[in-house]
């Protein structure tokens, strides 16, 4: 299956604003000061690893979409060049 340019670039877009947008999250959860991360003791709580959970699956699923906007891209400037 060939991929267009629009959406081999909006792919690769994807996957660099889902590293940008998580890791911003999960830096703030990390420093969360409302007690919702982080019990009294320090503990991370239910919410900090069903939340770090989310973050991990979607930065996962984020770099899977933009290798393939990115492998997209390649390969219609590989067909260009042989053309």
């Amino acid at each position: 299956m060939k991929l267009s340019r629009p959406v081999s670039w909006f792919l690769l877009a994807f996957g660099i604003w889902s590293w940008f947008v998580w890791t911003t999250f999960v830096r703030n959860l990390w420093k969360d000061a409302s007690g919702l991360a982080f019990d009294d003791a320090g503990d991370p709580t239910a919410y900090f690893w069903v939340h770090l959970l989310l973050a991990v699956t979607s930065l996962a699923l984020g770099t899977a979409i933009g290798i393939v906007g990115l492998r997209g891209l390649r390969a219609l400037r590989r067909g260009r060049r042989n053309a």
